[in-house]
C-alpha cells in the first residue's frame, strides 16, 4: 500500500481505482465536490472574494435587509463566523451595518451598490466554473443532477 497522496494531475496519468471504489456514490460525491470546492475557492480567491462572502450578498440580493442571524440561518453559515465575514464585506464595502432600530442589540445589514455590482461578476466566475467542473454532461444532465443534489440537500435538512 501506498503512503503517497492523489495529486491534481491529469486522469490519464492515474491508474485504475478498485471497481467497488469506482461504484461507492458516496465516495464520488465526495470526489467531484472536492474537485469543485477547490476549483470555486481558487476562482473566488483571484477574484478576491470567498463562497461565504457570495452567499452573502446573493441572500441580501434576493431577501433584502437582514439581521446578521437571518443571514446565519439563511446561508448555513455559523452565527460565530458571520460576524467575520460581514466585517470583510463591510470592509470591501459590499454591505453596511447599521443598528436595527427595533432591537439595537442587533445589526441590519445592507447590500451597497458597490456589493451589487460585484455580485453579477461572482455570478458569471461561479458560471464559468460551473461549466467547467460539469462539462462532460449534457445540459439536461446538469438539470437532473441539480435536482437529486436539491433533493439530498433538503433531505438532510442543510440550508442552501
Amino acid at each position: 500500500m501506498s503512503n503517497s497522496t492523489p495529486d491534481s494531475g491529469r486522469s490519464a496519468d492515474r491508474r485504475p481505482g478498485a471497481a467497488r471504489l469506482r461504484h461507492l456514490r458516496t465516495r464520488l460525491l465526495s470526489l467531484a465536490a472536492l474537485q469543485s470546492d477547490r476549483l470555486v475557492n481558487e476562482e473566488l480567491t483571484r477574484a478576491g472574494a470567498r463562497k461565504w462572502h457570495y452567499a452573502v450578498l446573493a441572500t441580501l440580493d434576493e431577501f433584502g435587509p437582514a439581521s446578521q442571524a437571518e443571514l446565519s440561518s439563511r446561508t448555513g453559515i455559523y452565527r460565530s463566523d458571520m460576524v467575520a465575514v460581514i466585517k470583510e464585506l463591510a470592509d470591501r464595502a459590499w454591505v453596511e451595518r447599521s443598528p436595527n432600530p427595533a432591537d439595537r442589540r442587533q445589526n441590519i445589514i445592507v447590500l451597497t451598490e458597490q456589493g451589487s455590482r460585484q455580485l453579477p461578476e461572482l455570478d458569471g466566475l461561479l458560471a464559468r466554473v460551473e461549466d467547467e467542473v460539469l462539462a462532460p454532461l449534457t445540459p439536461s444532465e446538469r438539470d437532473q443532477l441539480a435536482r437529486l443534489l436539491a433533493a439530498l440537500v433538503d433531505h438532510h435538512g442543510q440550508a442552501m
